[in-house]
């Protein structure tokens, strides 16, 4: 009799002992934290234009004027075109437009971001796409009388935004880089 008494006593015990009045939470989801190198600048020389890019990356030539700056650590690219202008600017420029604003369906927001540089003659437009589109950024440059570069940064995965925005910063900031060293030839 005694030993039931006793663990009825143990039993009561530790159910008093474990209920305390302390609000239980769920443990937050951890999320990786990514970091990128900053990699020294590399030159790309084409016949029309020349522009520093990320050594870290890996540049060729796809076909006549269009080139890929890939990342494979990140499975992502940035994708560049050229063309001469032809009496056709405002079509070019329509086209870049609409191209960047076609990803409006899936994204949360777009940003257009323009840059001006009349020393280099450069003039253009930066498009930050923001949500779960399948480009998170575009632009194109111009000289505004012969000269044409677009790009568009892709990732080749299924777009997650909060799991790519530090590769699609990372690759916006090379982006930038690429404007701001481009120099047209003539």
């Amino acid at each position: 009799m005694k030993s039931k008494s006793l663990v009825g006593f143990l039993v009561v015990f530790l159910f008093m002992v474990s209920c305390k009045d302390e609000e239980v939470l769920p443990k937050p989801k951890a999320k990786m934290r990514l970091e990128y190198p900053q990699g020294k600048l590399a030159d790309l020389e084409t016949e029309n234009f020349s522009f520093k890019y990320n050594q870290l990356a890996n540049a060729e030539l796809n076909g006549d004027k269009a080139y890929t700056i890939s990342y494979p650590e990140m499975k992502g690219a940035i994708f560049l075109s050229y063309k001469k202008i032809d009496g056709n600017l405002a079509q070019l420029i329509n086209d870049s437009k609409r191209l960047s604003y076609e990803h409006a369906a899936k994204a949360d927001n777009i940003v257009e971001q323009p840059y001006v540089n009349p020393d280099e003659r450069i003039y253009g437009a930066l498009f930050e796409v923001q949500g779960n589109a399948a480009s998170q950024s575009q632009f194109f440059v111009t000289d505004s009388t012969e000269h044409f570069l677009t790009g568009s940064v892709y990732f080749y995965t299924k777009p997650n935004y909060d799991s790519i925005l530090p590769a699609a910063s990372y690759l916006q900031n090379d982006i930038r880089g690429i404007i701001e060293t481009l120099r047209w030839k003539k």
